[in-house]
């Protein structure tokens, strides 16, 4: 298998607002109605709000390659950009979403890994990540990776306010 990472830069930002509109998507979209999901996608995925992300230094965006195709991405939050007021010695997973035709290729694991190596390398010694009450395959997954739960938190697609379980692992 043929998997890379890459950081994503400025220049990404098209292909990045191209691929998070997808993956969320394809994600989502069962389960929202149109309404919500178009409010949502464009709140979150809209070109200003990307750059105002890229540029954050405590955020960090990748793309994962899988034979030499974008697969999907992953960002990771420290201290200010976290989406909920934690300790200096946390980072946030808040997205890692893959393509619906390349996962089952342990892609997810390989962007999960790369986030625990940013987290180790800052010194940081708690990984978290919310996670839809409703999304129990990746509720699966983070529980396999060691995440438990460790709280809630309210997540609003379009004018939904939907609840997301906090998960967190303690990195030794």
């Amino acid at each position: 298998m043929m998997i890379n990472i890459r950081q994503c830069t400025f220049e990404d930002l098209y292909k990045l607002q191209e691929i998070s509109y997808e993956t969320f998507n394809e994600t989502f979209k069962h389960q929202n109605s149109p309404e919500n999901m178009n409010a949502y996608l464009e709140k979150a995925f809209n070109v200003k709000q990307l750059e105002k992300e890229l540029s954050n230094v405590s955020s960090q965006f990748y793309f994962v390659y899988f034979h030499n195709e974008i697969a999907g991405y992953l960002k990771v939050n420290t201290n200010d950009a976290q989406s909920e007021e934690m300790d200096d010695d946390s980072l946030e997973i808040e997205r890692i979403y893959i393509k619906s035709t390349f996962q089952k290729h342990g892609l997810g694991k390989y962007l999960l890994d790369k986030a625990m190596e940013i987290a180790i390398e800052q010194n940081k010694q708690i990984v978290w990540l919310g996670v839809w009450e409703k999304n129990e395959k990746a509720i699966a997954f983070y529980q396999k990776m060691g995440f438990v739960q460790t709280g809630i938190h309210s997540f609003y697609m379009g004018d939904e306010e939907q609840t997301d379980f906090i998960m967190s692992k303690t990195l030794m």
